[in-house]
């Protein structure tokens, strides 16, 4: 009798990943833009051994409130939708795709160290292909924190980059593209791989069925992970992309010396300044992004595969 050979379940094409990715993450941003520009300016406050401008996450969204008004907590907006088209949608495509290339035709997803090193590979690109929406949005969300005379004054993200471009060059859009590939792959291979373990760990529990409430407990497991491990790294970035030419030369020759006069000046614990608004952005980001993700797949999966 001839064996049955079992195959794969039916998926989405690759063009419909790559676009369920990009969407789920600009939805989220709409909704955490403003903890992503408390979390920039909290890294930046105290720079150079200047006095803290903000004490805590919550001193520096009223004083943002307070001298901006509530326009001015969705600064950057545009520069943040930007960053999830290019960056979210390359990640998550390149994450999906090589995620099911991976799983077993019994359906057996991947191992965790496989899961990691997919994850490191699909951030790794994103990073390098979002690293202009990067830029502008980290300078867009640092803006206000300047006297009027030293405003870079961008009016939305497209404009910033055509600025950028015409006044310090094209490869100024990729200033920090190191540090931000390395946050990415920091970032990727603790969230991906964290969300798809945390998910499969508290379904094996009995407890959980495959639904919201699961992809909401996974996501902020996730994003408790990521959070602690990628924050020095994101610190830097932040300051790279932020720096001006002082008499010709950079602030910062490279990431390390971030790294060195962050502790040296402002204590080693610095490296995770804004933690909490980082959180608060990331777990609520990462928790809307998959469910987003999940919800699109599954309807996609209800009216075009299954039909």
């Amino acid at each position: 009798m001839a064996a049955v050979t079992g195959s794969k379940p039916k998926t989405s094409p690759k063009a419909v990943k790559f676009l369920f990715g990009g969407l789920a993450g600009m939805g989220a941003t709409v909704f955490v833009q403003p903890l992503d520009l408390v979390k920039n300016r909290m890294q930046l406050s105290g720079e150079g051994s200047k006095t803290r401008e903000y004490k805590t996450s919550f001193h520096a969204l009223s004083s943002i409130l307070r001298n901006e008004g509530l326009r001015g907590i969705y600064t950057g907006l545009s520069a943040g939708l930007l960053r999830q088209a290019t960056y979210t949608t390359t990640r998550l495509g390149i994450y999906t795709i090589l995620f099911e290339k991976m799983t077993r035709v019994d359906g057996t997803p991947p191992s965790f160290l496989v899961k990691a090193l997919i994850g490191m590979t699909a951030g790794a690109t994103g990073a390098f292909v979002g690293t202009p929406a990067e830029v502008a949005l980290i300078r867009m969300t640092a803006d206000g924190r300047q006297p009027p005379e030293l405003r870079r004054g961008y009016t939305n993200v497209f404009n910033a980059l055509l600025r950028i471009t015409r006044e310090e060059g094209v490869t100024t859009l990729w200033r920090g593209c190191i540090p931000t590939m390395a946050r990415a792959v920091v970032v990727n291979a603790a969230q991906l791989a964290s969300y798809s373990q945390s998910k499969q760990a508290l379904l094996d529990t009995g407890y959980f069925s495959d639904n919201i409430f699961l992809h909401f407990c996974a996501s902020m497991i996730s994003g408790l992970v990521t959070t602690a491990a990628s924050m020095p790294v994101d610190i830097v970035k932040t300051r790279i992309q932020n720096m001006r030419m002082i008499d010709g030369k950079p602030e910062y020759r490279n990431g390390l010396e971030v790294l060195v006069k962050v502790v040296r000046s402002e204590g080693f614990f610095s490296l995770w300044k804004g933690f909490t608004p980082y959180y608060a952005r990331l777990g609520p980001h990462t928790v809307l992004t998959f469910i987003f993700l999940e919800q699109m797949n599954k309807y996609y999966k209800i009216y075009f595969l299954e039909s």
